[in-house]
């Protein structure tokens, strides 16, 4: 039995005991592994098929072509192959992973031109493809909608009287990653150690993630299992917490420390595209851990959300 729990958001919304019951879990799962199974998220699954075809659109243009949208890691248009290496994060030197992203943020400007560029920088969109920024658009409000609703079903796990995140996520950082991962006879054979994505976790408090199933997919960390294959439904979204909830709740949850396999023997020409958003906070959002009986560390000092996402940006990038 996978370590990783099922949640149906639509039990969350009938409140009282059923939500109750629903909060429960989430608390237990998530101090398993730091990743839950939602169902019930009310997301239209024909929009996240429209948006990975068009996205395949882009990816099969030249690389000529490509390039003119090209950014460096934690920027907003493509990423190239060979750019980052995210088992970095961990202190752990790898090859780069194999893959290829095409990467969009918030535009929610603050009027400040230092944070602005860091944070809430333009997005770039492909001429090539007019339909992306339509259906991106469309989806990133839906993904936005689920993160905060999974906040407060997480306050409410942790029995706290409101949800701190109403107002600490109230013009939040957010990015959506649109990763793409190749068959061997684009990228090659793996290196010893090279993955699609290195073994880490991720940064901010919830990432949201549609996959498609593959052998070269996703495993999750955990004490209890080490590494395994994650479950796959196609109804549901695969959701982890990241560093910073887990600094927020004083390490009650450990970040869902993951990493996906790379092209396997059996299955050497599987070309998988995955929808990937990283919810944060406010860029100056000051996150105080929680202290005991909730959090399971005391004395951790309070941290504003840009400085310590920034600091684990540059640790993963390579080119």
């Amino acid at each position: 039995m996978s370590v990783i729990a099922g949640i149906d958001l639509s039990r969350w919304r009938q409140g009282g005991a059923a939500a109750d019951a629903v909060a429960a879990d989430v608390d237990a799962g998530l101090q398993r592994a730091g990743f839950i199974l939602v169902t019930g998220h009310g997301v239209d699954p024909a929009l996240a098929r429209d948006v990975r075809a068009a996205a395949r659109e882009f990816f099969a243009l030249p690389g000529s072509v490509k390039d003119r949208y090209a950014v460096p890691v934690g920027g907003h248009g493509w990423i190239g192959p060979g750019a980052e290496a995210n088992g970095y994060a961990e202190g752990t030197e790898t090859p780069p992973d194999l893959k290829e992203s095409f990467s969009l943020g918030a535009e929610t400007a603050t009027g400040d031109p230092d944070v602005d560029r860091i944070w809430f920088a333009p997005n770039v969109w492909p001429a090539e493809v007019p339909a992306l920024q339509r259906l991106v658009d469309r989806y990133t409000a839906q993904m936005r909608r689920v993160a905060d609703e999974l906040l407060a079903l997480f306050a409410h796990a942790l029995h706290l009287p409101a949800n701190p995140f109403a107002a600490m996520a109230s013009r939040p950082t957010w990015t959506m990653n649109i990763n793409h991962y190749p068959p061997v006879s684009v990228v090659g054979d793996p290196e010893p150690g090279q993955f699609r994505i290195g073994p880490h976790t991720d940064f901010g408090t919830v990432t949201i993630l549609d996959r498609e199933p593959g052998a070269g997919g996703l495993q999750v960390y955990s004490d209890a299992a080490g590494w395994e294959d994650a479950p796959y439904d196609p109804e549901a979204l695969t959701v982890n917490i990241g560093d910073l909830l887990e600094y927020w709740s004083g390490r009650r949850w450990p970040s869902g420390r993951h990493r996906v396999l790379p092209p396997q023997p059996h299955a050497p020409e599987e070309d998988l595209v995955s929808l990937i958003y990283f919810y944060e906070a406010n860029h100056d959002a000051v996150v105080t851990p929680l202290q005991p009986p909730v959090g399971k560390v005391a004395g951790l000092a309070p941290v504003t959300s840009s400085e310590f996402i920034k600091e684990r940006l540059d640790a993963i990038t390579v080119a």
